[in-house]
Parts: C-alpha cells; sequence; structure tokens
C-alpha cells in the first residue's frame, strides 16, 4: 500500500458505464418537464458550487455526466479534486440547456458524496498528524460505487486498503473457524501467492500470528492497552492495522499507541454529503 503524495497528481476512475446506467435510471423514457419547458436550441452556462468548507472531490465525474448527455457541453473545473475549498464556484459549464438541466442531480449527487468522504478523511487524517500511522479505507461502500468512494479517500489524504476480495488476504475469525488454528490458516491461504493478514483480538493470537509467520496483523476492536501492548510485543518485525469503532474522538489515541495502519469504515458508510448547488444564468 503506498500514500497519495500529490493530490493534483489523482486521476479520477473512469465510470462511464455506470454513468450511463445511472442517468437512464433517472431520466427513464425521457425528461418531462425540461423537454416541456426548454427549447431545444437553447443554451445556458451554469456555476456548480460548494457551500461550505471541505476537501472537494467528483469534478471529473461531473464533467462525465454532462458529456455522456451531450458531447458539445463545455465543462471547466476551477478547483481541484483533492483541494481544500471555501464556499465558491467550482466549476462551469456551458451547453444546451437540455443537457445541463437533465445531467444535474445525477451531478450534484455524486460531487456531494464524494466531497462528503473526502473532507470526512482529511478530518481523520488531521486527527493523527505527527504520527506514523495512515488512515485505511474498507470494503464497507456503497454497492456501485466503490471505486470512486476509495478515490475519495485518496482526495482527503487517506490510503486504500484492499478494493475486493481478489486484491488481498485477510483472514478473519470467520474463515478461522474452518481451520484447526491460526497457523493452519496461514499456511492454507499462503496457496493464494498474495502476502497474508490476520485479524486478532487477543495478545495471544497476536503472538500465534506473529509466529505463524503472518505478513500483517488486524488488530480487532483492541484497547488502546492491547494496542500498545501488541505494538510492543511485534517490535516491528510486522505492519499492525488498527480496526473496529474508530471515531475522530478516538483516532488520535489509537495512532499514539504505534499501529501503523488504522482502518475506518466509517470513512466510506458514514460520511455525510457535502452540500453543493447548480446555479443556472442564461
Amino acid at each position: 500500500m503506498t500514500t497519495v503524495v500529490d493530490d493534483r497528481a489523482l486521476a479520477a476512475p473512469d465510470l462511464e458505464p455506470q454513468i450511463r446506467s445511472w442517468l437512464a435510471e433517472d431520466i427513464g423514457s425521457g425528461d418531462r418537464t425540461t423537454t416541456a419547458l426548454v427549447p431545444a436550441a437553447v443554451t445556458c452556462r451554469a456555476n456548480i458550487l460548494v457551500k461550505e468548507p471541505g476537501v472537494v472531490c467528483g469534478l471529473d465525474l461531473v464533467r462525465q455526466v454532462f458529456l455522456a448527455l451531450e458531447p458539445r457541453v463545455v465543462f471547466r473545473a476551477i478547483a481541484v479534486d483533492g483541494a481544500r475549498v471555501t464556499p465558491s464556484v467550482v466549476a462551469t459549464i456551458e451547453g444546451p440547456a437540455r443537457a445541463v438541466l437533465t445531467g444535474e442531480r445525477l451531478a450534484l449527487n455524486l460531487l456531494g458524496r464524494l466531497s462528503g468522504i473526502a473532507t470526512l478523511t482529511r478530518r481523520y487524517v488531521d486527527a493523527i498528524a505527527g504520527s506514523q500511522a495512515l488512515i485505511l479505507d474498507t470494503r464497507k461502500t456503497t454497492p456501485g460505487l466503490r471505486a470512486a468512494e476509495k478515490w475519495a479517500v485518496r482526495c482527503g489524504g487517506g490510503t486504500n486498503h484492499r478494493m475486493g476480495l481478489y486484491d488481498a488476504l485477510l483472514i478473519k475469525d470467520n474463515h478461522l473457524l474452518f481451520a484447526a488454528d491460526v497457523p493452519a490458516a496461514i499456511a492454507g491461504a499462503r496457496s493464494a501467492g498474495l502476502p497474508v493478514e490476520v485479524e486478532c483480538d487477543t495478545l495471544e493470537q497476536v503472538a500465534a500470528a506473529l509466529t505463524a509467520g503472518a505478513d500483517r496483523i488486524l488488530l480487532d476492536n483492541m484497547s488502546v492497552a492491547g494496542l500498545t501492548e501488541s505494538v510492543r510485543l511485534v517490535g516491528g518485525r510486522i505492519p499492525l492495522e488498527a480496526s473496529g469503532g474508530v471515531t475522530l474522538a478516538t483516532v488520535g489515541d489509537i495512532a499514539g499507541s504505534g499501529v501503523d495502519y488504522i482502518s475506518v469504515g466509517a470513512l466510506t458508510h458514514s460520511g455525510r454529503s457535502l452540500d453543493v448547488s447548480m446555479e443556472v444564468l442564461r
């Protein structure tokens, strides 16, 4: 896993197929109001606004939404995804008014949702500034939006954990039900050819996983004292990840235990959307 250093270098995921599907869900057999009231030849300008301080994320997806509707739309980003912003215009749009009005809600839904995740992530990252720990996301994402939501975490200064079940091994309690013990589970997982991470909730499990050759240990719902003792026991031989019930009130103490990673499901399952809007100008 790597840390994003330059947010300006981030590339938004290409979600054109999903965007077309989401537009079809919203438009169905047609945008009845816009078609009835707006002549096809009319053009307009519009401003995309962020109405509260935060970290903006999703501008490139906003562009993808409008271009999927109408290639003649001209989209200009004023802010950069990953940047801290105050209430301001972050992008402008020019083009056929029907496309601008029809794409408004999907574009704002994406921008608000992803900016909210990026903003919350930045609060967690700022809360542990000065520690060695990195903030990770989890698989607790919205179905269909995982790539975008994990991108928003990166825009907020966080680091992505595994994208899915296919790109990393994490042995959890339910997996251990089907193995004789932790060493047997680790030995069996080696056949996948990926680094093996093991979830542990006691010091005894941590010791067993370390002895059995785990590449990384997830410390699940441990107290700060338990985390600190686990760090002492492992002695830097492998990375340690803290997880479970992490909040902004507790993340600083967790980072102070000396763990390498802190995974926070709340980044993607509990982040409030940022307040955004579109102002249409004739």
